[in-house]
């Protein structure tokens, strides 16, 4: 296979589900002859072909029930095709579903050897492993510990640590990292960092588009068992950040004060590019108190504003006349962004209105990704002295 990983070939996996009660041979006989199947069959990968090449970071992503953690059970041979073929070009290490291959009634330490064991490692090579294991995992203190006494948490810290810790050519990893707790988290990037500047070939299914630019160098999104397109990382976030925004529909107002109404005037489009700006309109009637007005933009877990708008003139409200809020978008990094308005009395800074997702957009653009959703625009000076 030269320098391919993973090479699927016209894969097609279907399952059979049972409709009815036929375990009695009565039952399936009387079935057979009336022409009852007795189960529907699912098909949730229709012929996919596609390559990963070695040392590629590969992410695969897709909605809920696209046929992702069916693929990658596949890439695993935890399934076996019904059409189609599956080649692997080296060790892999699945990190596939929370629990597989622990069992509750042993402890940490037992269960490290019983992973490293089903993973094709002997006892030996698990003993070389095992304080890194513990290490990363940061379970020293529970390692004697039953598994059934874990947490959700502490489980995927084990798992993942012996995932990571195992030396397998290839590395699958499902979204299961999203019951850690953000402390583990963010050790799994620094991780994936790492990862990523070396030779391992890492599979990656996520929902999360940042850690998508992040860290992936191709990615592939799927929608109902087939492959609808393989690009580069931003352009797949891209396409999945529209395709999943366009379901998104804008949350209800939050209405603290009934006697005030707020109007908002959005751009038509929700795509632009970073050489773009955006111009959003509100519009108040009704008021009773001295009014402002907040704009904050939400990105992933970021969340950032207009924060000096209590001090700004033209941003307080008169009735029924429209205030305008200009965003140039030269120095956001591409995503999806979220616009929340609020509208507060000057007094005491109290909220009269929210509107959460009163706008949604998307920034496209090749600039590469950045930790947060702004450019760092600090500059570095050399100065005379000490």
């Amino acid at each position: 296979m030269g320098n391919v990983a993973v090479s699927v070939n016209s894969l097609t996996k279907t399952f059979k589900i049972p409709t009815e009660s036929s375990s009695g041979i009565k039952q399936k006989t009387i079935n057979y002859f009336k022409g009852k199947k007795g189960y529907r069959e699912f098909t949730p990968l229709r012929g996919i072909s596609f390559e990963i090449k070695k040392g590629e970071f590969f992410g695969i992503v897709g909605k809920n029930g696209s046929g992702k953690s069916t693929l990658l059970k596949s890439i695993a041979q935890i399934y076996t095709p019904t059409k189609g073929s599956v080649q692997v070009n080296g060790s892999l290490v699945p990190f596939i579903e929370l629990g597989v291959g622990f069992n509750p009634e042993l402890t940490g330490r037992e269960n490290v050897f019983l992973n490293g064991a089903l993973l094709g490692f002997s006892h030996k090579e698990m003993e070389l492993m095992y304080d890194d294991i513990v290490e990363f995992s940061e379970l020293a203190d529970f390692m004697e510990e039953k598994l059934k006494n874990y947490s959700s948490g502490m489980q995927v810290r084990l798992a993942f640590s012996v995932a990571i810790k195992a030396r397998g050519d290839i590395l699958m990893l499902d979204e299961v990292l999203a019951v850690g707790d953000a402390a583990f988290q963010q050790k799994c990037f620094d991780y994936f960092e790492k990862v990523k500047r070396s030779d391992q070939t890492v599979v990656f299914v996520t929902h999360d588009m940042n850690a998508v630019r992040r860290f992936c160098s191709r990615a592939m999104y799927i929608e109902d068992g087939h492959i609808k397109y393989i690009g580069s990382p931003q352009e797949i976030a891209d396409l999945y950040t529209e395709i999943n925004m366009e379901a998104v529909t804008n949350a209800e107002e939050e209405s603290l004060d009934d006697s005030v109404h707020m109007t908002v005037r959005v751009p038509d489009k929700k795509t632009f590019t970073q050489k773009d700006s955006i111009n959003i309109g509100i519009i108040v009637d009704g008021i009773t108190d001295d009014l402002f007005a907040n704009i904050s933009f939400v990105y992933g877990g970021f969340v950032f504003a207009d924060r000096n708008c209590r001090d700004t003139p033209n941003n307080f409200i008169q009735n029924g006349r429209m205030i305008n809020f200009n965003q140039k978008l030269t120095y956001l990094n591409p995503g999806k962004y979220d616009i929340h308005i609020s509208l507060h009395r000057r007094v005491d800074d109290g909220i009269v209105k929210h509107l959460p997702r009163a706008f949604s957009f998307i920034i496209k653009g090749n600039d590469a990704f950045r930790d947060g959703p702004m450019k760092m625009l600090g500059e570095w000076n050399i100065k005379k002295g000490k």
